[in-house]
């Protein structure tokens, strides 16, 4: 998205991402193949199948986990980050090879549905049998296929963004699930003890990783409200709106930059561009991107993950775009900038600040 309008089409880096990931399943069961009948010559092909896409969907649906954090940590992750919807459909496509193939191997030819064969030949805690682990991967299949069905930005635009993130976050659970689906199916049986640890790391690498970046990011919220003597709830000072609070040095964010502020529980970006102080929400509407971490690009604050901008005043995308986001007053004292936490209405130009020896506080909308 830019502030010039222009469709977005399937661009050349999405045609090389795709092929990027069409490859590297390629490779992945290739190796996978020949690792599997060097090592069990006498494997059947309906085995082989089975255990490489299953594998396959595994190590696809963990990297997906792993790109978020991964993209914290270094900047390197971005490019993988803008494209992340499409490695989750793939990865949609395996696990749908997987649980076909499954059904129609074991389920297909007998006198039960197959569906209903499914959900029931594993056993149950009412007969003691084994634990049902094939429901496991029914609920897994049926997650990734509404994340891979409601990947499309026309359901992030009807869904709203809250709600679309909301139900995309089902993936986690999904992951659960599928760590559970895989320990009592595929880890089960002789021979297979090594599996355990190699699972087991890669599960906690997803946990640990997902733990590191957000006591990180806990830990720099705790360092910017603290920077200041008397920390952001200090008492603001008689020039400055009451209930307003301290977010960040004024000097310290470079010309057309933002810096990422909690506010009561919220995220708020302070962008500086010129002399001119103003305040947005850090939540960019088309897939929550931090919009502070962005930087302000032909006089729109471009949000870092896929371009999309923003008036730094109103709030307001460029025409034709109708996104806004909330903004928030803000003024500046002692080389402070102090936020009002109350939102404006949606569209509303916020009552902007100047930097020292650059004039006073602007009123909503105008430059002094």
């Amino acid at each position: 998205m830019s502030h010039v309008y222009r469709a977005v089409g399937w661009s050349p880096q999405k045609r090389k991402y795709d092929l990027l990931i069409a490859l590297c399943m390629v490779v992945y069961l290739c190796v996978f193949t020949a690792v599997t009948l060097a090592t069990q010559p006498y494997v059947t092909f309906e085995t082989l199948l089975l255990r490489a896409t299953g594998s396959l969907g595994f190590v696809m649906l963990s990297f997906i986990l792993l790109i978020g954090p991964l993209a914290r940590i270094s900047p390197r992750f971005l490019p993988v980050l803008y494209n992340r919807r499409h490695l989750g459909v793939a990865t949609f496509l395996v696990a749908l090879v997987h649980g076909a193939f499954a059904t129609l191997q074991f389920h297909a030819l007998g006198e039960v549905n197959p569906l209903a064969s499914v959900l029931s030949t594993d056993g149950s805690f009412a007969d003691g049998g084994a634990f049902p682990f094939q429901p496991l991967g029914v609920v897994v299949l049926g997650v990734l296929f509404l994340m891979a069905a409601t990947s499309h930005d026309f359901w992030l635009a009807n869904l709203t963004p809250r709600v679309w993130k909301g139900l995309h976050m089902a993936v986690y659970g999904a992951y659960a699930v599928l760590l559970g689906h895989v320990a009592l199916g595929a880890l089960q049986g002789e021979e297979k003890g090594f599996l355990w640890p190699v699972t087991g790391a890669v599960a906690a690498t997803v946990f640990a990783l997902h733990l590191h970046t957000g006591l990180a990011e806990r830990r720099r919220d705790r360092a910017r409200a603290a920077r200041a003597p008397g920390g952001t709830h200090a008492a603001p000072p008689s020039e400055v709106p009451r209930g307003y609070i301290r977010a960040v040095p004024a000097d310290g964010i470079p010309d057309g930059e933002g810096r990422v502020v909690p506010l009561d529980g919220e995220r708020v970006a302070v962008f500086r561009n010129g002399t001119e102080i103003s305040c947005l929400s850090n939540v960019c509407r088309h897939q929550m991107g931090p919009i502070g971490e962005g930087r302000i690009i032909d006089g729109c604050v471009t949000c870092p993950w896929h371009g999309f901008q923003y008036d730094p005043v109103t709030g307001c995308a460029p025409p034709p775009f109708d996104d806004r986001l909330e903004t928030y007053d803000v003024a500046i004292h002692d080389g402070f900038v102090w936020v009002n936490p109350v939102a404006n209405p949606l569209g509303t130009a916020s009552r902007t600040a100047r930097l020292p020896g650059a004039g006073t506080a602007a009123p909503p909308g105008e430059a002094p």
